[in-house]
């Protein structure tokens, strides 16, 4: 997809929102020196976690504020880089919740203190929590300074507050569907196919896409009608872009991903694959495989033979296209500006393109 949002935010969006990144961490692990080596070291390993990545939520600000006449650059990337470090947050948090120790294919936060503490002859129950407490407080760090960037934009009193509540509600709607993910994976409540499609949606779409879109068009000063429509196509888009990305951790190939196809499986994420898998006859044999897949050294093909079989592959592929599809059909209604809709269209169609 970086070809179609570097057509949609322009070029150098991507080096500029890294540029803000290095010198807002630059800044924090010099403060960070006065209060220990630990505590630098937190904000170095902060600063690594949010290199890598794709920076697509950073594009779509910036593109549909471009798109919509803006040219108050300076504004646009501050807002891009605030999602960028709530991303990066989330990351943080989302790996102690499920407990991975890597993450684009290299040791992360999490992991990287969890060896080192390991290395200094900790106990693997004293490492695994040393790991995980400063992970979880990177990431905290990472969420207010976000907040702080969008708290410190010079712009109109109004459209500011507009942008910090829209920020608060995507981490609150997030939080709702992390909640939910964990609920669902430890069992605590048995799901249905509609519960997991809310989860699916508040847990990515919600401040991956829907916020972002919205945020460029608040500071182009756009009306009721325009926000309202990005935020459902955002909506659409970001379901199918998590469904795509639950495919990925069952089938898809790590060495490309950088994530495990087997993580998913072994701690039981409820996902539409499953909540379909559920509903056919094969579950039984699925389920005692995802339970023997918890203590044995299975590559887990024999589960994702019986998914293919069962037809949950296949019905997750018809929600992504009537995601994507009801996605396009709303910008055919709409009158945002061509060029905006011809963007959007493209976004739509790469966001569930993606590596195998």
């Amino acid at each position: 997809m970086s070809g179609v949002l570097t057509d949609f935010a322009g070029t150098g969006v991507h080096e500029a929102v890294q540029d803000r990144l290095d010198a807002f961490f630059t800044d924090r692990i010099s403060l960070a020196r006065a209060y220990g080596d630990n505590y630098r070291l937190l904000w170095e390993a902060a600063r690594s976690a949010s290199q890598g990545g794709k920076m697509f939520r950073p594009a779509l600000v910036v593109g549909v504020y471009h798109d919509l006449g803006g040219t108050d650059d300076d504004s646009a990337l501050r807002i891009a880089t605030a999602f960028e470090l709530l991303h990066t947050a989330f990351l943080l948090h989302d790996d102690v919740i499920d407990r991975d120790l890597v993450r684009r294919g290299v040791p992360n936060l999490a992991g990287s203190f969890a060896a080192d503490a390991s290395a200094m002859g900790a106990t693997d129950a004293a490492a695994e929590t040393w790991g995980q407490a400063s992970a979880i407080l990177a990431g905290d760090l990472l969420i207010q300074a976000a907040q702080g960037f969008l708290a410190r934009l010079s712009t109109p009193e109004e459209i500011r507050a507009q942008l910090l509540d829209l920020f608060d509600r995507s981490i609150f709607v997030t939080a709702a569907g992390e909640l939910a993910d964990v609920a669902f994976s430890a069992g605590v409540r048995l799901p249905s196919l509609a519960d997991v499609m809310a989860m699916t949606e508040q847990k990515t779409a919600s401040y991956s896409f829907e916020a972002p879109l919205k945020a460029g068009a608040i500071l182009a000063r756009a009306d009721a009608e325009m926000l309202t429509i990005l935020g459902e196509f955002g909506r659409l888009v970001g379901v199918a872009f998590q469904l795509r990305d639950d495919q990925l951790g069952v089938f898809g190939d790590a060495e490309i991903t950088g994530k495990s196809v087997l993580g998913d499986l072994r701690n039981r994420k409820e996902t539409p694959l499953i909540a379909h898998a559920r509903s056919t006859p094969r579950w039984p044999q699925i389920e005692e495989a995802l339970y023997d897949l918890e203590t044995s050294d299975d590559d887990g093909s024999s589960v994702r033979a019986a998914l293919e079989e069962c037809g949950a592959r296949t019905f997750v592929d018809a929600l992504i296209d009537d995601h994507v599809g009801r996605a396009e059909s709303l910008l055919s209604d709409s009158k945002l500006p061509a060029a905006l809709v011809g963007h959007l269209r493209d976004v739509a169609r790469h966001a569930v393109v993606r590596a195998a």
